[in-house]
């Protein structure tokens, strides 16, 4: 989801903030229950089954436990807080009544666990508080475990001290080895588990439940979702790509909302004054009275600065060049829309030389996301991903391509109908992809082009965090033949479909909040691919597999829990082009003859080993001896990569910017220009660390490294274009003959 890592200070809201009455959260947990009972895929399954579907990796447990189960890893994920004695205890209270009390709006069983886990909390950042003022001379053998996920909690107390022990340690230790400290070691990890506690502190009751119903609803699957209505205003703002506030990132730093970007072309961006690293102190609506916003949780502190367009909304900030924390700047700023152009479809037309030196023109796509305006569907200027690269393809064609990469490097999906439409522009009418439901129905989506709108040859490029929608447009092109598909061993395996329902609209009409009940993203059907199988759980295939760090099974559909099983259903009858199959062979083999002599790739290759060992081993030392040994290793390994790309560095070929700001333009502004606008501009931006504290440059890291990948993926094109010019030009000598 968008603000996942930050908030957009903005939002699509038609009303200024009030103080609301509470939610009565039981009937909205009945009603949840009730739906995901009555309308999952998985229907009938209640949450009274004793034998529910499940992995054969997990332990046989009732639809209760599961539940139970997960909202205990939400809160608790590393297992560290709650013992197995509090677990066992709720288990063997919760567990046989449960399904009964959701169903009543009976919410003792969340209620009484999270007070539990925020006073288990309460203890141990007391303790740890403690812990972190010790002296330690970091001459300990010992290691720490550092993913306990899967680990047992702690039987008891005193395993707990233990556990933490050694945990805080490490933290201490991990800070003691910082190059570029700001504050003293038991300082900042002091603060880090301050900042956790108050969070805690602060959750009120619809935080709790809202928790527990996204553990109620990820029992079913890891893609059926409880979303609050912020939840859901997120979720439409990431779908259409706009949204109307102020355009700024916040972050949360030590009590303030720090300013972490300004986004290019929004309100606070035009206005000017608003910069990097300001700090909101307080917010006024219009011309009402401040409210000092001082240590309040940041979506709180989000709420009240986003509003309707063209509304007023005063900020007072400490500026981020202030010698004095006590200078106060008052910055009004009328809301508006703000495009996030980040997320937007975009291309570049590449000169790239082939094998021989000749120049070749080829375009390259990316694709982000699959969005579309949902609630404007079918109006002519709606937004969506289709009629974006429709736009962009055009001028590549103009241009003169001869080939084109798409990009769905960590495209996330998105929009289903907007995955048919643009498949459509490749291959023509026909079917794209197939849905089973609840009762073994299956439907087939067909998109509506007459004829592809792009004809020329196609590599699809994709890594394990391309999921979804972004897996039926990569299955479906590589089904029809049209385009071989590069990259990892296989896709996210995200195959299943979702609904957005609105809670309230099945809630009895005498609860007057039902307007605040939420949504819940429901999963009714799997996805199949024209040939017949899933892309649940197995993802796409690649034809050609290109070594990357993201290649890893940690990543995807089965790293999640509760994932659906993969099935087939029967393939549809399509007419394939014969676009791939009779080259894939040689083109796999002349990229692993490239593969195994690009330093780049043995560089990415080097660091996966590592990696899994690491991985596999998941622990860290608790001695500094140590510590400094593995960094001085890491650090060499590093220069001796910036060494050796400056003794043969890579020479970018001449590109130019295709975006929906350039499309039109006579002449297409170069990238490598935009590039170094940005440097500049980074440059001059004082880069930030995850706990909010300002960062020199690392020399290691200063030299920016190639994306082989990219390379590689452009030289497959290459080749690719040239095994069809040769079987064309082959066949028109024929004809001659």
């Amino acid at each position: 989801m968008l603000c996942s890592v930050s908030l957009f200070c903005a939002g699509d809201t038609n009303k200024t903030p009030t103080n609301k009455t509470p939610t009565d959260m039981g009937p909205v947990a009945a009603t949840v229950a009730r739906m995901l009972e009555q309308g999952h895929y998985l229907h009938p399954l209640s949450l009274s089954e004793k034998t529910p579907p499940h992995p054969e990796s997990e332990p046989d447990q009732t639809m209760s436990q599961r539940v139970l189960k997960n909202y205990f890893q939400l809160l608790d994920y590393n297992h560290l807080y709650l013992t197995s004695g509090d677990v066992d205890e709720f288990m063997d209270r919760f567990a046989p009544s449960l399904s009964g009390s959701i169903l009543q709006g009976d919410l003792t069983a969340p209620r009484e666990i999270f007070t539990r886990f925020r006073e288990r909390v309460e203890e141990r950042v007391a303790k740890n508080k403690a812990i972190a003022a010790m002296p330690h001379d970091f001459s300990s053998n010992k290691t720490v475990q550092i993913d306990r996920k899967k680990a047992p909690w702690p039987a008891n107390t005193e395993e707990a001290d233990k556990l933490w022990a050694d945990r805080i340690e490490a933290e201490l230790l991990q800070e003691h080895l910082n190059e570029h400290p700001v504050n003293p070691p038991p300082k900042v990890v002091t603060k880090r588990y301050e900042q956790f506690r108050k969070d805690i502190m602060e959750q009120n009751d619809e935080d709790v439940i809202r928790t527990f119903l996204i553990a109620l609803s990820e029992s079913y699957d890891p893609h059926s979702e409880y979303m609050s209505p912020s939840d859901m205003e997120n979720f439409n703002i990431q779908m259409k790509l706009s949204l109307v506030g102020i355009g700024a990132v916040l972050r949360p730093d030590d009590g303030y909302a720090r300013i972490v970007e300004v986004v290019p072309g929004g309100p606070a961006d035009k206005d000017g004054r608003l910069k990097a690293n300001d700090r909101v102190a307080a917010v006024a609506q219009g011309k009402e009275p401040f409210e000092d916003v001082v240590d309040l949780k940041l979506d709180k502190v989000v709420e009240k600065i986003r509003g309707a367009k063209g509304s007023l909304v005063r900020l007072q900030v400490i500026p981020a060049n202030a010698t004095d924390p006590s200078k106060r700047t008052v910055i009004e700023i009328t809301r508006d829309e703000v495009k996030l152009k980040e997320s937007e479809a975009k291309g570049e037309v590449i000169d790239a030389k082939d094998a021989d030196g000749k120049t070749q023109r080829i375009g390259w796509l990316t694709v982000p996301s699959f969005y579309a305006e949902m609630e404007r569907h079918g109006q002519g200027d709606a937004k969506s991903t289709t009629k974006d690269v429709r736009r962009i393809l055009e001028r590549m064609k103009k241009e003169g391509i001869e080939g084109l990469v798409i990009d769905l490097r960590r495209d996330g999906g998105g929009s289903l109908e907007e995955a048919i439409n643009l498949t459509g522009l490749f291959v023509g009418p026909g079917p794209v992809v197939q849905a089973k439901d609840s009762n073994g129905r299956v439907t087939v989506s067909e998109d509506n082009e007459v004829q592809p709108f792009y004809s020329g040859p196609v590599v699809v490029l994709a890594n394990r965090l391309s999921a979804s929608a972004s897996e039926i447009f990569a299955a479906a092109l590589q089904d029809y033949g049209r385009a071989v598909i590069v990259g990892d061993q296989r896709s996210f395996g995200k195959g299943t479909v979702q609904t957005l329902l609105d809670v309230g609209k099945f809630m009895p009409i005498f609860h007057s909040q039902s307007s605040d009940a939420g949504s819940l993203k429901l999963t009714i059907q799997k996805f199949y691919r024209v040939s017949g199988g899933s892309t649940q759980h197995r993802g796409v295939i690649s034809d050609i597999v290109i070594p990357s760090t993201t290649d890893t099974p940690e990543i995807g559909e089965g790293s999640l829990p509760n994932p659906l099983a993969y099935d087939e259903v029967d393939p549809q009858s399509i007419k394939k082009f014969n676009f791939t199959a009779p080259f894939i062979d040689s083109l796999r083999q002349h990229s692993e003859s490239r593969v195994a002599k690009e330093p780049e790739f043995h560089f990415i290759q080097e660091d996966m080993k590592i990696l899994r060992q690491r991985l596999d081993q998941n622990v860290l030392s608790l001695s500094e001896k140590v510590r400094k040994e593995e960094l001085a290793k890491e650090k060499a390994r590093k220069k001796e990569r910036v060494a050796e790309r400056k003794k043969n560095p890579v020479v970018e070929p001449v590109a130019y910017e295709v975006t929906l700001d350039t499309v039109d333009k006579p002449v297409l502004p170069l990238v490598t220009a935009k590039k170094k606008q940005d440097k500049k501009v980074k440059e001059a931006t004082p880069k930030i660390s995850d706990d909010g504290e300002d960062q020199e440059d690392d020399s290691d890291t200063a030299a920016v490294a190639p994306d082989p990948i990219r390379h590689e993926a452009i030289n497959i094109l290459q080749d690719f274009t040239s095994l069809l010019h040769s079987v064309k030009t082959a066949g028109t000598n024929h004809d001659q003959q």
